[in-house]
């Protein structure tokens, strides 16, 4: 008989443990769809806010060892364009995840009753963006910002809220309790590493931005560390994100205690059809030893 793949956390089910991580083909609801055909359980959107924004000035997105460094600054065109993509996902009969930030609590709980009305079935609050830091890092880094802001979207919403946080503090342990206090249904873990790059000929920063986020492969073992930390801190259920390229990966992050992995950069290497791959490694995997269901592995390693 072949394994459950199915999983339940934080009051959300999905047909498999894999979500398609936000900032990745999340603006457009047809792309957005597309990776649930091709086997993702959910969709995160683009992060987005009130009236939007254009975002830096390219270069915005570079190619660094290891992975990618981004400073794309969030564009989004606004809250009430993006209700509507959100819509249209939802209608489609996919679970969509509406991800929001905001610059002071208000916006980020206006931002997330409008994902929630285009049928999100939960807001990820994006606090730990890492190159705007008045919306990102600046709130992500300081406990009782995550709380406020956590605070004020449960009392807006009622949705599950999910909180995001940066892998840029001291202890990432304090930051989740900060927003398990607040009322969040879970922790997504982590955002992108704070990185640059310097352009050796012109002897100047390469992003637009100046400084930006590191993502994929390099990303993955401080994740890892980073899910397995919080999983101990608290007793919301965390949804793990970085660097994940196969099934060995994801299983490696359910292991250290995440009830359900996003894929972010394995999407612009290998395109969408690394939702069934990893999904179908992960079945195996589950198979060979001796499993029932892909819930009997999370915190395996914390046992």
């Amino acid at each position: 008989m072949e394994p459950d793949l199915s999983v339940e956390f934080a009051g959300i089910k999905l047909p498999n443990p894999t979500i398609l991580a936000s900032g990745i083909l999340g603006v457009s609801a047809e792309i957005m769809v597309r990776a649930a055909r091709a086997g993702a359980g959910a969709v995160v959107t683009k992060s987005f806010n009130r009236d939007g924004r254009e975002g830096y000035h390219n270069p915005s997105f570079i190619e660094v060892p290891g992975g990618f460094l981004n400073a794309l600054g969030i564009p989004n065109p606004g809250m009430r364009e993006m209700r509507e993509e959100v819509r249209t996902v939802a209608k489609a009969g996919v679970p969509v995840i509406a991800s929001v930030f905001g610059f002071d609590a208000s916006e980020f709980a206006e931002a997330a009753a409008m994902g929630e009305e285009g049928g999100a079935l939960a807001v990820e609050l994006n606090v730990s963006c890492p190159h705007v830091e008045e919306v990102g890092v600046e709130i992500g880094q300081r406990p009782a910002r995550v709380a406020e802001v956590t605070r004020a979207v449960k009392a807006k919403v009622r949705v599950p809220v999910l909180v995001k946080l940066t892998p840029n503090v001291t202890s990432i342990e304090e930051i989740a309790k900060a927003a398990e206090s607040g009322g969040a249904n879970g922790i997504t873990a982590i955002n992108t590493a704070l990185g640059m790059a310097i352009d050796v000929d012109a002897a100047k920063p390469t992003l637009g931005g100046t400084v930006g986020g590191l993502s994929g492969p390099a990303l993955h073992s401080l994740a890892v560390r980073c899910v397995f930390q919080v999983k101990q801190a608290v007793k919301i259920p965390i949804v793990g994100v970085g660097g994940i390229s196969d099934w060995r990966g994801a299983v490696e992050m359910m292991m250290a205690g995440a009830s359900a992995v996003q894929i972010g950069t394995a999407v612009t290497n290998h395109g969408v059809e690394v939702f069934r791959e990893i999904t179908t490694g992960m079945s195996k995997f589950l198979t060979e030893n001796h499993y029932g269901s892909v819930g009997e592995i999370v915190g395996l390693a914390l046992r």
